[in-house]
């Protein structure tokens, strides 16, 4: 039996692939067979060949899934954009992945004028535009019937941008010319994460599609056959009412969208029925083991937390029960083979602090850039997201934070993820972003830029608590000389921060 939203729109037409969460509007696998055959005809017409790119500028909406499944059966380059970037960052990343089209919707009107302005020559196609670039009158002309010679398609993730401009990471070629051949992450989700493969699972995404993980997991969950619930935008108690109203049996979640549950007050939290939930995966960055612990404590052991990154070389997964037995893990590798290596190169012993590379027989490249690809291997052939962690004697990984947002101060590293892990679980923070910012005298000098649950709050008070509140559990050096506090820090939906534009901003500040 194949599992494919092809063959699920042969077996089970009606059944629901997609339901938007706020609105409550669905569209059935047989809809979205025919819509994503519309658009691989539409492809196929401008001339696309194979691994040829179009972008996508879209908030979540049910569109998204055409463009997915319609890629996958005419063998285009899928380019998911962040909506946050500017329209010079777009423009940046449609040049650089040769994009022949752009699809957006009348949200991001003002970006899409400062695009046609630096692309010219760009087609660009409009959801719901009703004028002449109108996407569903383009998708209407084309036939619902399957193309001829179907291919594989791909998705190219460009990076968050945090540490200087996007990489596209260009994914190796499919390795089976079938289009409704198994992926790597079925396996993974069937086996690894215990997702049903029969027809019943109902999972739903939180984030934005144009991140690696919700597009991943969420067309995932419709090769299984299960129906996806979208929310238009993540608020917490929306996403518990979402549980409930639609009998969510699968999640997957970044560390912040928890710290946004715990925040809220106990009614709220208890207002929901969860019971139909059974398996809640979260990734994306390293989880406070407080905030984990009353998670698993509320929800119960049905969440998995694994390591990944766009890049797909490698992936770590720990279910709950061991995660207990081993606070702070990321788990063990379940694809791909860990190395963890020191400075020189030389892989080091358990419980040591180096350099996380995978060993894997399929590796991407980053797009037109050989340095960057050059940067992230090991002389043996391994590959690293960038991060540091060590494995104990088990063969457990724990993350200690990004190589690139180490600060050296006064000659010493210092790992910001260990200082905001303990900030977030204050009860009067919302968020917490550390940095290290120009100082004459050490170099770097730790700034911890905070984001209150309340601005009232802000001010000399609350940092003198919040130095009484680090200080048990912090060692002097890695104490922020300097708090600042804010209403929002410029953080992604998909959890990850915009370090680089504090970082900026605080060396201009020194600079100026």
């Amino acid at each position: 039996m194949s599992l494919h939203p092809i063959a699920h729109a042969a077996s089970r037409p009606d059944h629901p692939a997609v339901i938007m969460a706020g609105s409550g509007a669905q569209m059935t696998f047989k809809q979205l067979d025919e819509a994503s055959n519309r658009f691989a005809h539409l492809l196929r017409d401008r001339g696309f060949g194979p691994s040829d790119a179009f972008g996508v500028l879209l908030e979540n909406r049910m569109e998204y899934f055409t463009l997915i499944w319609g890629s996958q059966r005419c063998g285009a380059m899928l380019v998911p954009i962040s909506t946050r970037l500017t329209a010079p960052e777009i423009s940046y990343i449609l040049r650089d992945s040769e994009a022949k089209i752009l699809i957006t919707s009348p949200a991001y009107a003002e970006v899409v004028e400062g695009i046609r302005a630096e692309l010219r020559e760009l087609e660009i196609l409009v959801v719901d535009s009703g004028g002449d670039d109108d996407f569903d009158a383009a998708l209407a002309e084309q036939s619902a019937e399957t193309v001829t010679d179907p291919t594989p398609g791909q998705v190219m993730l460009y990076s968050s941008g945090t540490t200087g401009r996007p990489k596209g990471v260009r994914p190796p070629p499919p390795p089976d010319p079938d289009v409704q051949a198994p992926v790597p992450l079925m396996g993974l989700a069937t086996m690894g994460a215990g997702m049903p493969a029969d027809g019943s699972m109902v999972y739903l995404c939180p984030a934005p599609l144009y991140h690696a993980a919700p597009i991943g997991w969420a067309s995932t969950a419709q090769r299984l056959g299960g129906t996806v619930v979208v929310m238009e935008k993540f608020d917490p108690e929306d996403a518990l009412a979402a549980i409930e109203k639609y009998k969510i049996t699968d999640s997957q979640w970044v560390p912040t969208h928890f710290v946004r549950f715990l925040k809220l007050d106990e009614e709220a939290r208890n207002r929901y029925d969860l019971s139909s939930h059974q398996r809640a995966l979260h990734a994306a960055a390293p989880c406070p083991v407080p905030i984990k612990h009353e998670m698993i404590s509320w929800w119960g052991p049905i969440i998995n937390e694994y390591y990944a990154g766009s890049e797909g070389i490698g992936m770590t997964l720990v279910k709950s029960e061991q995660w207990l037995e081993y606070p702070g893990t990321v788990g063990t590798a379940i694809y791909g083979k860990l190395h963890i290596c020191g400075p020189d190169g030389e892989e080091v012993p358990a419980g040591t602090d180096g350099l996380i590379y995978f060993e894997n027989d399929l590796l991407p490249s980053y797009h037109k850039d050989p340095e960057k690809t050059k940067e992230a291997m090991h002389p043996k052939g391994w590959m690293t997201l960038g991060d540091i962690g060590h494995v104990n004697e088990a063969g457990y990984l724990f993350l200690t934070d990004r190589k690139s947002h180490m600060i050296i101060s006064g000659g010493v590293n210092i790992y910001p993820q260990e200082i905001e892990n303990l900030l977030v679980t204050h009860d009067k923070i919302m968020d917490a972003a550390v940095i290290g910012a120009p100082c004459p005298e050490l170099g770097e000098k730790v700034v911890a830029v905070i984001q209150p649950m309340t601005m009232d709050d802000a001010g000399d008070a609350l940092e003198a608590e919040l130095r009484d509140f680090l200080a048990p559990n912090l060692a002097r050096i890695k104490m922020p000389k300097q708090f600042d506090f804010r209403p929002d820090l410029p953080r992604e939906a998909n959890g990850k921060l915009y370090k680089r534009e504090l970082r900026d901003e605080y060396a201009a500040k020194a600079a100026g």
